[in-house]
């Protein structure tokens, strides 16, 4: 895919797994957003104007049941 995606009114959430008593102490947070149909973008918390990576939302998908 080479359009580039507006993503600055995406709403993002954490991991579920980050935050304070995950053994991560809360700096190693992925986000994720779902604002493009299909596609899944992902970023660093802690470097939220960088860019994403955008995942197809089949790809996303197989990689997190892969981590269960």
């Amino acid at each position: 895919m080479s359009a580039r995606r507006d993503l600055r009114t995406a709403a993002w959430r954490k991991s579920s797994y980050s935050g304070p008593g995950n053994g991560t102490g809360g700096d190693n947070c992925l986000e994720v957003a779902d604002h493009i149909p299909g596609l899944v973008p992902v970023r660093d918390s802690k470097y939220p104007h960088s860019p994403a990576l955008v995942f197809p939302a089949p790809a996303w998908a197989a990689f997190v049941a892969r981590l269960r």
